[in-house]
């Protein structure tokens, strides 16, 4: 079979310093996802922080620029977080991502690695269900200069410090008064980031296809500050007008140390991630299966 795809790249999480066994595993499974991409009549190419992490030098590697300006797919190895990580790299270059789950069932890694072959192969000859995920562009603005930014693909968390009070949040949309809140901090998120961190404070799941943002607060000083859905096309401002140790995560991943008077700025990114998913793949069927839904029911 000739692959739809030519220039695969391979990529798996790196970050952590690999014990031998680790390692050892890693180099196992990208061997094999590699030697089966050739197979198929595809070209496999290592990112080059996980080629030296697994250390498989010996293929050709790529930087994630390169990738994104030379390859038609990206198989990521490993959990959500990671895909999430190479889904905000790799979104400018419009390229397609398929995520191989080496332990539980993803959102989004949903291709399990010790049975990759059969899903893989249809994917590679066109047969696939293709998804495409929404992210937040965030600014930290400081006397009017924005003084740090990033991509969020589940959200832009604003919160206390750990041994502090509350913080006090003014809120608004499109330059509309929201409210004026005490709260532990609020979450903005993407649909993607409604089954995360925004989901444990009450927050309503929400269809990856559709173009809203999730505000939750967390821990609020007034029960009736509920979770609201707004569409992602506004503009929301939240400024820290009151509270100590406030810091701003984008995707637990980058922090930023806010001062009062500052204002998170969240507003929908240019780009989006688009991943492929096996023939058949739909989200309720993830829901079900990630969250237990069917536990002590009828089994579809």
């Amino acid at each position: 079979m000739q692959s739809r795809f030519q220039h695969i790249a391979l990529i798996g999480k790196h970050h952590a310093p690999p014990t031998a066994e680790v390692r050892q595993q890693s180099y196992a499974a990208f061997s094999q996802i590699a030697c089966y991409i050739e197979a198929q009549g595809g070209t496999a190419f290592l990112e080059k922080e996980t080629a030296a992490f697994t250390g498989m030098e010996h293929y050709p590697t790529l930087s994630m620029q390169e990738i994104g300006e030379r390859c038609d797919l990206v198989i990521v190895l490993g959990g959500d977080g990671t895909m999430l990580g190479v889904g905000r790299e790799l979104a400018r270059y419009n390229t397609p991502l398929v995520g191989i789950n080496q332990g539980r069932l993803g959102f989004v890694t949903d291709v399990p690695l010790q049975t990759f072959m059969g899903p893989l192969s249809a994917i590679l000859a066109g047969e696939y269900e293709e998804e495409v995920r929404s992210m937040i562009h965030a600014r930290v603005m400081r006397a009017g200069v924005c003084v740090f930014e990033a991509l969020a693909f589940n959200d832009v968390v604003v919160n206390r410090g750990g041994t502090s009070g509350m913080v006090e949040l003014r809120v608004e949309v499109d330059g509309q008064l929201v409210a004026n809140q005490r709260a532990d901090g609020l979450i903005i998120a993407t649909p993607t980031g409604s089954t995360a961190y925004a989901l444990s404070v009450g927050g309503p799941i929400v269809h990856p296809t559709v173009p809203c943002w999730v505000m939750a607060p967390i821990a609020p000083h007034m029960l009736s500050n509920r979770p609201s859905v707004i569409p992602d096309t506004q503009e929301i401002s939240i400024e820290v007008v009151g509270g100590r140790d406030v810091a701003a995560n984008f995707d637990m991943q980058s922090l930023a140390s806010i001062q009062r008077g500052d204002k998170i700025l969240v507003r929908s990114a240019p780009d989006k991630a688009r991943f492929l998913h096996p023939r058949g793949w739909n989200y309720y069927a993830t829901l079900r299966k990630k969250l237990g839904w069917n536990e002590g029911g009828i089994t579809p």
